[in-house]
């Protein structure tokens, strides 16, 4: 909670959702589509570091129904929510083992439309079971909320919370048999119910949007008994900063043609348009401002040691997904890697670019 805290006092997309709320399982038969999926992670974003304490939490509609107009499906993603029940494991009042099966939401309360003017917000509660389980969390994943409402596939967007989960720990892998895979991702035991339909449908599906969208690639390795697949192993492996570059210019670009980026089958075209209106008024120019300039924290990365940076951003970057290692010893690395490409990369692309560069040096060398 302090992580979400944190992370919600920045100007950026990321948010924490506690590892136990990511880990808890459906029970038989359920799962949460892919608009309930998105509309929980956004609760959780919305109520931070508070999220835990047994009070209302308010978000707008606009936040949660992006480019519609129309607020009618909002009503059947809180109505999904309340009516999904997870599990877990449990003790009963005997000492024997027990399943525990609850909800997430408790209570919610949606502003109605009057006299034709659309109303702005909803409220709501999480149960006692969802706040012990936030409250309890001892790891989280640290989420991007515009991968989250990019994904496509509700299982692309599980096994993204879980990659999500697992990426900074020592050994970044799930390993399970088939049946805790599907239940992990919610899949329904009457669908895919061959194996190689569940690679095709699920895993490979998944895994196309995760390597376009997330800031780390995933694989599997598939452990046979005879003929039949007995486990599996799932890899999460951190992006380069040149990947994580391209993922950051994915993300900020329009859903429209994603698929088709993805698959390699976009052209581009470029107008000459533009250049020939620069060259027909060649005298046009921006008045300067005489504001006072102030400078850009990610305008460039620092030439000498973090401790010591004008800015503490890179400073606590490494110290968050440095896994314990040195920062400058990263940081020489870092340099190292990107050469003559470091002198143009600012902004949020050398963000993330570092950050993909510290993960991925955890990654290969483990923790010191």
């Amino acid at each position: 909670m302090r992580v979400a805290a944190a992370l919600a006092n920045r100007d950026n997309d990321q948010f924490a959702k506690p590892g136990k709320l990511v880990e808890v399982r459906f029970i038989k038969g359920q799962s949460l589509s892919l608009t309930a999926s998105r509309l929980l992670a956004l609760m959780i974003l919305t109520a931070g570091g508070d999220a835990w304490r047994d009070i209302t939490h308010r978000m707008r509609k606009a936040d949660i129904r992006r480019g519609h107009k129309g607020n009618e499906r909002i009503a059947d993603m809180l109505e999904e929510l309340h009516r999904t029940l997870f599990a877990e494991d449990d003790t009963s009042w005997r000492g024997r083992k027990a399943t525990r099966r609850f909800p997430l939401i408790q209570m919610s309360r949606e502003e109605v439309d009057e006299e034709g003017h659309e109303a702005g917000w909803i409220e709501w509660e999480f149960t006692p079971d969802a706040r012990r389980l936030i409250q309890e969390s001892e790891t989280y994943a640290v989420l991007n909320r515009q991968a989250v409402l990019g994904f496509r596939s509700t299982y692309a967007l599980r096994l993204y919370e879980m990659g999500a989960l697992r990426i900074h720990r020592r050994q970044s892998s799930w390993k399970g048999d088939v049946t805790a895979l599907r239940a992990a991702l919610g899949i329904d035991p009457d669908v895919y119910k061959d194996f190689a339909q569940l690679r095709r449908k699920v895993l490979q599906t998944a895994k196309t949007e995760i390597d376009q969208l997330a800031h780390f690639t995933v694989d599997w390795k598939e452990v046979r008994k005879g003929r039949a697949v007995a486990e599996i192993e799932l890899r999460f492996q951190a992006k380069e900063a040149p990947e994580q570059i391209n993922t950051v210019d994915e993300l900020e670009r329009h859903s429209t043609g994603r698929r088709a980026r993805r698959e390699g089958s976009v052209e581009t075209i470029v107008s000459a348009h533009a250049s020939l209106e620069e060259k027909s008024h060649p005298s046009t120019r921006l008045t300067p401002s005489k504001e006072p300039v102030v400078a850009d924290p990610l305008a460039g990365f620092p030439t000498g040691s973090l401790q010591y940076a004008s800015s503490p951003v890179f400073r606590d970057i490494a110290r968050l997904h440095g896994g314990g290692w040195d920062i400058d010893l990263i940081a020489a690395s870092y340099r190292e890697f990107m050469g003559d490409r470091l002198v143009n990369l600012s902004g949020n692309k050398l963000k993330q670019s570092w950050q993909g560069f510290c993960e991925s040096y955890v990654s290969r060398r483990g923790r010191p």
